[in-house]
């Protein structure tokens, strides 16, 4: 089964950037991929999605902040995330949508 493994999580300070990235174990060119947002005490929310074809979805709280992108041939995906609020504290998980498969999830503390 192919396995996801999310890297590029750390503190930064209110209005800084990060930038995320998850690897996979296989080829993922024909998954839609998405990042999902774990604030402490809340449940797991969709943050952005990428189709194999590219078109892209973001839930309203990011956009115009957060960009996702994905490299078949690397088989990566990243989630750019600029003007970074303190609600955007917590975990960020990598997904592959048609498999229902979850990275392990990255740390991301916006604080001063």
């Amino acid at each position: 089964q192919v396995r996801l493994v999310e890297s590029g999580g750390g503190l930064v300070q209110p209005g800084g950037s990060l930038t995320l990235s998850c690897a996979a174990s296989e080829n993922i060119n024909v998954y839609t991929m998405a990042w999902y947002h774990q604030a402490p005490g809340k449940r797991r929310d969709l943050v952005a999605a990428i189709e194999s074809g590219g078109r892209t979805k973001y839930e309203d709280p990011v956009k115009g902040r957060f960009t996702i992108s994905r490299d078949n041939a690397e088989k990566t995906v990243h989630l750019q995330m600029n003007s970074l609020k303190p609600e955007d504290t917590g975990v960020y998980y990598c997904m592959i949508l048609n498999l229902g498969v979850w990275g392990q999830g990255t740390q991301v503390t916006v604080s001063s």
